[in-house]
């Protein structure tokens, strides 16, 4: 891989790590619900499970949507079915009391399986493997995923942070509330591009 294209997959990754999506929508409503501490499985679950996508779709599952195109829509239907449901939860958790949690931030496996029935991840994986390794060689697969596991978690620790933030001004039941509703109207609107490509 040359340079330029080695600079290109790095802003790619950081641009499409950082821009609002399931992932990071879901890390600030974790961070603001349960901190940066408790959410850092979360966080992780994410950076490794999307970089053994990005191998996964390199070595093989590429060309599975391309012989059975039925099964990535099968995936879009599960995939809104699933992040309509995390709305859902999002927006019902109930208000953490002072010295009391009653949730649970998302775990390792959680995270990690939910990048397999998230949009963006695909559509983030795809194009990655599509772009960037035109030879398809485990090396260049192996490159893509690694860029991304570097510049992921960064990416999604500031939306965490960005969470925790915002917990200061949701000391109020009331504001949590709203803040979890708005959090779960944003992911289920992050769903247009895959309903109306």
């Amino acid at each position: 891989m040359t340079l330029d294209l080695l600079s290109a997959l790095a802003a790619f990754a950081f641009v499409s790590s950082i821009t609002p999506g399931p992932n990071n929508l879901m890390l600030m409503a974790s961070g603001a619900n349960f901190g940066f501490r408790r959410s850092i499985p979360h966080m992780l679950g994410i950076g490794l499970g999307f970089t053994v996508m990005v191998m996964f779709v390199g070595a093989g599952l590429l060309q599975v949507f391309d012989a059975y195109p039925i099964s990535y829509s099968i995936l879009k239907v599960g995939s809104v079915i699933y992040l309509v449901y995390l709305s859902w939860k999002i927006a019902t958790a109930a208000p953490v009391k002072h010295g009391q949690s009653t949730g649970k931030p998302m775990t390792f496996l959680q995270a990690a399986g939910f990048q397999w029935v998230n949009p963006k991840a695909w559509a983030m994986a795809l194009t990655a493997v599509t772009v960037y390794t035109p030879d398809t060689s485990l090396w260049a697969i192996g490159l893509v995923a690694m860029v991304f596991g570097a510049i992921n978690l960064p990416s999604v620790s500031t939306w965490t942070l960005l969470g925790q933030q915002m917990a200061k001004v949701l000391t109020n039941p009331a504001r949590l509330r709203v803040f979890n509703g708005s959090m779960a109207i944003l992911l289920i609107a992050s769903l247009y591009p895959v309903l109306f490509p």
